[in-house]
This record gives C-alpha cells, structure tokens and sequence, in this order.
C-alpha cells in the first residue's frame, strides 16, 4: 500500500465509524443542504473550542517580503480604542476605555505562569479602581483593588505574582494577582476571550488562540501575544512579541512580523486526485517559496517546497498553486478529515497558518470589507483565483441580541437558530455520542434535541447577572417567564445556555460533532461547522445594536454571516 493510501486509511480508522468522512458523500443524514466537516479537534473538547476559528479573522500580513531588514519590526499600541464603541476621539472627561496590551497564556518550558497586561487607552485616570469596577471577566476573573490607575501605564495581573517576579526579576511596574483561582485556573489554550470591564461594561474583549491562524511562536515557545492595533477580538490584530518572555509592564512592545504569503486555499486528498495548496501573495513585492516548508500537524509532517513545473515565483499580489507531488520534497498528502496547516519561511515568525475543515471540497481564506479575514469551507474551488464565499450549512444563526438596554423593554441578551432546509434535524449525533455546540456562550444540545423543518430555537441564559435582576425586578427568571411575557409561540423551542456573549466582539459559531477520537479527556471531536460570526460593536452602520435597544437580524444567509452586511440593527423580534 502507498504512503498516501496508507494515510486514508488511517484517517478513517481513527473516524470510529464516520464511514462517510472516507467517501466523496459529505452529507449528514439530517442535513440536507450538505455543509463540509471541520475537523475541529481539541482534548475534551471542556471549555472553548479549539476550532480554528472559522470566524478566524485577520489577515495579520503586513510586512514587506523584499526588505528582510524589517523582519521583527516594531509595533506599538494603537492609541484607537482596542474595541470602542466609537469611533470619535476620546475627550479626558469620557469614561475610561480599557485596552488589551500583552498575553502570556502558554509559557515556555511547560511553566504555568500566565500574565495580562491592560491598560487605559482613552478617557479619565482613576482615582480608584474600585469606583470604576474596573475587574477582568470571561476566561479568568479578577476584581482590582482601590488604588489608582492613570493612562500611560502599563499593569499585570498574573496566576502565580511569586513565579511571575522570579521569572521577570527587573520588572518594576505594578503587579495584581493571583486572579480568581491562582494557578488552578488557566488560560486555555485552544482559545478564549479575556472581558476588561469598567462598571460593568465590556470596554473591550481580548481573545487568544494557539489554533491557525494565531502566530505558533506564542504557544509555548517563549513569546507572548502583543496587540497591535483594531478589534481586539480578531487574530490580525496581534502577533508574537519579538521579545523572547515578552516585555510586562512597558507597554509599546515589538512584535515579529508575519508571513507576506499565505496559504489561501487548500484541496483534499481525494482518491488518486492529488491535493493542491494555494498561496496568495499579500505583498508588494515578488516572493519566491522555494525552499519554505509546509507543516502538517495533524501528521507531524514538515514539508518542503522546491522548484518544479509550477514556478514557485508569487508575483505581488499574485497566486500559485503548487502540486502535491511536484511541488514538494515528498508528496503532500490532506486527509478528507482536514487538520492544521502552517507554511514558513525563512525569518523568525515568516508564518501563516489555517485550519482545513474535513470534506471533498477546498477550503480557504475570504477577505471581509473591515480587513480581516475568515476561514472556513469554499462553496466552489478556484485554484489561481480569488476565493469563492464561504460555504453555508443546515442551520443558522437569525438573530443576536449581544448587548441589552437593561432598562429597555428586552433587558436580557439572547440568540435565535433557524433550520434553513425541509427536514427536521437532530442535534445530537447518535454515532459519536455527543450533541451539537454553539461555540462562545457554552452550549451543547441534549440527546432528545431536534430542530424541526424551518424551526426556530429561542436560546436564553441560564441565569442572569443579580444586578440586572434588581435593575429590572424580575423574580422568576427562565423560560416559562420569557414566552408568556414576550408571547413566545408554542412552536418555537426555548433552551438555556451558561455562558455569555460579549458586549463587544465574539466568535458564534453553529457546531455538529461529526467522528471522534481517543476516549475520555483525551478525546478530539471533528465539526461540521454550518455557521459562524464574529459580530462587533465597531460595526459603523449597526451601532444600535450596541446598547440601545437594538438586536442583530440575518438578512443575509447565502453565506456565514461574518460580514456586517448579512445583519441589519432592528427593534428585537424575540422568537419571531
């Protein structure tokens, strides 16, 4: 057997009985409208998902390929608001706007100390934290103490404070901490979001990821993460630090610069059809790749591109699609089950990366209008071409209502689910024994979970902040309250999530767990995703949303829904 048919059907193997991920059928029984599998994998899969954000926004190119002096350039904070919900300037006598600064959520060396450095970007000092609530929510908690905070400076709260001065000796800024739980609560490492909040508010969410296409050389190789600029809670808007452990406490730190290149489209394995890789050109200037790699992860592969019929020369804002076996030292093979890509060049942190959902169709990079990016399935391929839009499945997300008017006549966030096709669909998988995922508010549907032909499911929190239950003098939260008061139709399913959307930005993301690997907290499971957002309160035209009363409604559902253009802001249609 060859080493490609060998490395099928091993792929299938581990599948535990998703027999149709080893075939060219990429529908489900219940879904019709055959979205493509993501092989989103994680050990667990406790807390968030590993997923290579689908909503994985960030082009995080910006370098000059031909100037290799400028490799590791400098990058400081970008005095805009890391998450405002404004665009104007910021007056000293506005609120203070927290910012993000620096993440060291995986050490190196297997150290489990993990630091955050916030501070203000805009607005008031404070003269006491305490009077500004100022405290951390969402992937750790912390409450700051009565102690002043002007702008300009640059604090951290860490896990382990006496670890943290033992591995940063001159570091004289101030230090908090331990946050809630000391060293017994981590920063995940698959991804998550830190809330920095000044009375009650979400001033800004900060996500983290070690998964494509967040730079690898901040996951347990000694750098931390630097925010360089925009929406906090995008993967473009950080990178690694140029400095090995970071630079706590300074603030204006520099950050390795990104691949120019990177890999834009990706075509499966698929019998005897050889893969084919993509890349895309970000640059100004010509690129030649001969003699970058291509890891594999998911095989524990590292690849080399050489000189082939297929000239390895990416003209400026160019492509090149390189063969599987042409292009490449030993013949590249992508299993139908997808995994994690990383293309590298030659300078520290010349990398771009993307996670290859499973199925028989390509996948690949879009550019949205804000200039990020999103990566997920392709609804068509088109190797040499620009990207074909995303591809959408069964069910997806109609309406968001992220950030309530506590003294409005809807005071309480929730999300709706629509079933797009004419058949009804189970939210639980029978075969690999686990229900579907709504990835940021921490839901998984129940074994009895079904979604019927053009249904709808109202989800609702569990429970509510206890201020909001005074503010508003609800006594009886939960689902009977909600359809009786807001005349909910029997016919619309109402169900609870733990977790809780951002009043900023936030991955949403519509989950079907489709094969499964290795068995308890060691296990990985394989998604289909069917659709996905990372919704924003920058968003210029949807500011209403934010606060005012306002909710995100779907007007759009040809693709996923990360452009601000598939939503309009609107009076809350609760279960409509």
């Amino acid at each position: 057997m060859n080493m490609k048919k060998w490395l099928l059907t091993g792929a299938c193997i581990a599948a535990l009985g998703a027999l149709s991920a080893c075939s060219n059928e990429e529908s489900s029984d219940n879904n019709p409208v055959t979205p493509e599998i993501s092989s989103d994998s994680q050990p667990g899969d406790g807390g968030s998902s590993g997923d290579p954000q689908p909503a994985s926004a960030g082009d995080p190119t910006s370098a000059d390929p031909g100037n290799s002096s400028e490799k590791g350039s400098s990058g400081g904070k970008d005095p805009t608001p890391a998450s405002s919900s404004s665009d104007e300037p910021m007056s000293e006598t506005d609120d203070p706007q927290m910012g993000c600064s620096e993440i060291m959520y995986n050490a190196a060396d297997g150290s489990a100390l993990e630091w955050i450095e916030i501070y203000i970007v805009g607005g008031l000092d404070m003269d006491n934290m305490q009077n500004f609530d100022l405290h951390l929510s969402g992937a750790v908690d912390y409450v700051f103490p009565g102690e002043p905070l002007k702008k300009g400076e640059y604090i951290v709260v860490t896990n382990d404070p006496t670890e943290f001065k033992a591995a940063y000796p001159t570091f004289a800024g101030r230090l908090f901490g331990p946050w809630e739980g000391g060293t017994q609560v981590k920063l995940v490492n698959e991804g998550d979001v830190v809330n920095v909040k000044v009375m009650g508010e979400g001033d800004v969410s900060c996500a983290f990821s070690n998964e494509p296409p967040w730079p690898s050389l901040a996951d347990g190789k000694g750098r931390t993460l630097v925010y360089k600029g925009g929406n906090a809670a995008q993967p473009n808007s950080w990178a690694a630090s140029k400095l090995d452990k970071g630079n706590p406490g300074v603030g204006n730190d520099e950050w390795v610069t990104p691949a120019a290149v990177r890999i834009n489209e990706i075509m499966p394995t698929i019998g005897e059809n050889n893969a084919w890789i993509e890349l895309y050109n970000t640059g100004d200037r010509e690129v030649d790749v001969a003699g970058w790699t291509i890891e594999v992860k998911r095989r524990k592969q590292t690849l080399t591109i050489k000189s082939g019929e297929v000239s390895t020369v990416i003209p400026a804002k160019g492509y090149v699609v390189l063969d599987a076996v042409g292009n490449f030292d030993e013949e590249l093979v992508v299993s139908n089950q997808g995994g994690e890509f990383y293309l590298r060049g030659s300078l520290e942190g010349e990398e771009s990366s993307i996670w290859v959902p499973a199925g028989t169709g390509t996948s690949g990079v879009i550019d949205l209008s804000d200039g990020s990016t999103a990566q997920g399935p392709l609804a068509s391929a088109t190797p040499g071409a620009k990207n074909s839009a995303l591809k959408m499945g069964s069910v997806y997300i109609n309406e968001i209502h992220y950030h309530p008017d506590e003294s409005g006549p809807l005071p309480f966030e929730y999300m709706e689910l629509v079933n797009g096709t004419d058949n009804d669909i189970s939210l639980y998988s029978t075969t690999v024994q686990k229900g579907w995922k709504i990835e940021g508010i921490n839901m998984e549907f129940g074994s009895t979970a079904v979604l019927p032909a053009h249904g709808m499911i109202l989800l609702i929190p569990e429970q509510l902040d206890p201020a909001v239950l005074t503010a508003t003098g609800i006594t009886n939260w939960g689902a009977d309250f909600v359809r009786t008061t807001y005349s909910i139709p029997a016919t619309v399913q109402i169900m609870t999530y733990s977790g809780k959307l951002s009043n900023r930005s936030e991955t949403i993301a519509v989950k079907e767990p489709f094969a499964k690997e290795g068995e308890g907290v060691s296990a990985k499971y394989f998604y289909i995703w069917h659709d996905a957002t990372l919704y924003s309160d920058k968003w210029p035209a949807l500011k209403e949303a934010d606060g005012l009363g306002y909710s995100l409604q779907r007007v759009d559902t040809k693709t996923m829904g990360y452009e601000a253009s598939a939503w309009k802001a609107a009076e809350p249609t609760i279960g409509k």
